[in-house]
């Protein structure tokens, strides 16, 4: 990600994101010396959704790339296809690169299917994709990640990447490409229980007013109904209730502060059965 950053961008450049984001991302726009540009998800018919006005006013003339992750930490907010067409028209009208964060694309719930931005019009030659083994195929500490880039920017993405990263080691290489040839049903089989576990988590939930995710391994709490805010939150948690819960403040923009981040992907059904009475007894019962 901070290669093709450093490749598309100047000190002052300004990069869109999503509002909350994976914190990652926005301190390597940071690093590479360009501005955080933060778009809102809002809440719609118990979904996250993108705030496209708020997309279309967040550009300026020193805007340069979108930078997006789909499915979005730590909401586990899944794009449209309206919303990835309003992206692309962005991109077509304002001269914009899209830097497409995959690691999570094919962690979806509810029947929804993969779908990639650079498959619509104008966007193959804008959109740089990048992936790794950290999320699907479960390797955190692995460290392999690529980048699919057109020709135009890929060299200067390699050119960075030379001076910015040591070679991973042979065994991590060798890893991701046994990981990469293995039969989809181990991939699918995982994608289930997550989805489980994300069930078991929404359950526990009710009352909360949490929105369950559409993908990824992470929701939302809105701490702030409760009259916390996300540092409290998740000392009281951890405190009074043993949950360790991510606060938010530093993940997007103002509004972020109201939560804290819940992640499943590695908790199992009965322990997640018990998060409702560990919430009321750290943070106070539903509103």
């Amino acid at each position: 990600m901070l290669d093709a950053l450093l490749a598309l961008t100047e000190p002052g450049d300004e990069v869109i994101l999503t509002d909350p984001t994976y914190a990652g991302m926005i301190y390597r726009v940071r690093l590479a010396g360009a501005v955080p540009r933060l778009v809102p998800f809002q809440l719609e018919s118990a979904a996250w959704r993108l705030d496209l006005d708020a997309l279309s006013a967040a550009v300026t003339p020193r805007s340069r790339v979108v930078f997006f992750m789909n499915p979005s930490t730590p909401s586990g907010a899944v794009l449209s296809r309206e919303e990835w067409e309003a992206v692309a028209e962005l991109c077509r009208e304002r001269d914009l690169r899209l830097v497409y964060n995959a690691a999570m694309e094919r962690i979806l719930f509810d029947g929804r299917t993969v779908f990639h931005p650079a498959t619509l019009q104008g966007m193959a030659e804008r959109t740089i994709t990048v992936g790794s083994v950290s999320k699907e195929f479960r390797m955190i500490g692995w460290r392999i990640g690529w980048v699919v880039a057109p020709p135009d920017i890929s060299g200067e993405i390699a050119r960075v990447h030379i001076y910015n990263t040591v070679t991973a080691t042979g065994i991590s290489q060798a890893g991701a490409r046994a990981a990469l040839r293995a039969p989809d049903e181990d991939f699918h089989r995982c994608r289930a229980e997550w989805e489980h576990r994300r069930d078991a988590l929404s359950a526990a939930l009710i009352g909360y007013g949490a929105v369950p995710a559409a993908g990824g391994w992470s929701q939302l709490l809105d701490v702030g109904s409760l009259g916390h805010d996300s540092f409290t939150a998740s000392r009281l948690l951890l405190e009074q209730g043993r949950v360790a819960a991510t606060p938010m403040r530093d993940w997007g923009g103002p509004t972020a502060d109201r939560y804290v981040r819940l992640v499943f992907s590695n908790e199992p059904v009965e322990r997640l059965a018990e998060l409702g009475r560990r919430l009321s007894a750290a943070i106070g019962p539903p509103r």
